[in-house]
């Protein structure tokens, strides 16, 4: 018997995350293991009266292009690819990893070879983003190679994905209304906000987000959500942090990321483990060397790290500072190939003060 909350799930995502209308034309695109959910937005955004198209995709694709592909097609993007990004109204990008650890042993330059040549798409993504032209929404699908990740069986990891977008509950879209509404009060208050100073474990930064627009993450994007989100102004962060959580990128773990800024740029980045491509990723453009989003996580639902920032970025108690792109919808003006999360956890001694008052405080906002 098909799990019941899978087909909650698509009804969530078509008719909430991207509130699919009569004739919008939506890109659902996912790996071969997430068929089942895959079919069942198909089912959704046809019922919408909408017109869908499927891409599905190959686990080992991305091994066998990274092994085989030259400097000539590493530089490469698909007009096509262009085209989907400039015409779509929606697009359902779902995640389910059949091997987290595929693309360890490739070449950290690759990697930041194929992220620069995003730069163009990543702009159009965002400014028709902004504009709710492309309405987008980002899931995963579980897997027992997920499951691993986070320490958990696969019966366990399904019980967390779906229970991290409410799709246990009754009526989930009437949940994430709910918790919309709680941050909308964290949004107001930090819209009048002008600097922000970050203080916990080898941590002290400040940074200043006046005239910038705070976002309510609420399950319209990704899913599951919870967070509130800004960027800062590009030459204002000051400071050093430590980032408690691995960063992830392309499935490549960097271990104790640290960084030092001043006038917003990068002057000093370490890790333990994964520094050659820490110091790749922000050698990409001039805009990966500047913060381009911060934000504190909200869910406190996500309870553990699970090394899939589609959740791990949410997590209550944590804040996440982006390096690269900043969202237009945030008033945010850095520009780059990419937009990185890296997350800290505050939960032990750590402290925001906005404008000279404590906000925030081992893990929990006060105001």
């Amino acid at each position: 018997m098909a799990d019941p909350r899978i087909e909650k799930l698509a009804k969530l995502v078509v008719n909430y995350s991207i509130y699919t209308k009569k004739n919008d034309e939506v890109l659902i695109a996912a790996p071969i293991e997430a068929e089942e959910l895959a079919l069942e937005m198909y089912r959704e955004v046809l019922k919408a009266g909408a017109h869908p198209f499927l891409i599905p995709s190959f686990s080992r694709a991305g091994e066998i292009y990274f092994d085989v592909a030259k400097d000539h097609q590493l530089s490469y993007e698909s007009p096509y690819r262009k085209y989907w990004y400039k015409h779509l109204d929606g697009m359902i990008n779902i995640s389910a990893d059949a091997n987290t650890r595929a693309l360890s042993s490739v070449d950290s330059k690759k990697i930041a070879k194929t992220s620069a040549v995003k730069k163009e798409i990543r702009e159009i993504f965002m400014k028709r983003s902004v504009t709710n032209e492309l309405k987008w929404c980002g899931l995963a699908f579980p897997t027992n190679a997920m499951a691993q990740e986070a320490s958990m069986s696969l019966t366990e990891y399904e019980d967390f994905v779906y229970g991290a977008c409410l799709v246990d509950k009754r009526d989930p879209i009437a949940e994430w209304k709910k918790l919309s509404k709680a941050q909308a009060k964290m949004v107001r208050y930090l819209d009048k906000v002008s600097k922000l100073e970050f203080y916990g474990e080898d941590t002290d930064i400040n940074m200043s987000v006046k005239g910038r627009k705070w976002v309510n993450s609420d399950g319209k994007h990704n899913m599951p959500s919870g967070e509130v989100f800004s960027a800062p102004v590009e030459n204002s962060v000051n400071g050093h942090i430590r980032f408690t959580f691995p960063g992830i990128y392309s499935g490549k773990e960097i271990e104790d990321i640290r960084l030092e800024f001043k006038k917003g740029k990068i002057v000093k980045a370490s890790a333990a483990k994964g520094e050659d491509l820490l110091k790749n990723l922000i050698a990409i453009d001039d805009g990966a060397k500047r913060l381009g989003e911060v934000a504190i996580g909200t869910n406190h639902g996500i309870k553990k790290f699970t090394r899939k920032i589609l959740f791990d970025e949410k997590l209550g108690g944590t804040i996440h500072m982006a390096v690269g792109a900043s969202y237009l919808e945030c008033k945010g003006k850095n520009k780059s190939a990419i937009h990185w999360d890296m997350i800290k956890d505050m939960k032990k001694g750590g402290e925001i003060v906005a404008d000279g008052e404590v906000v925030y405080k081992n893990g929990r906002w006060l105001k």
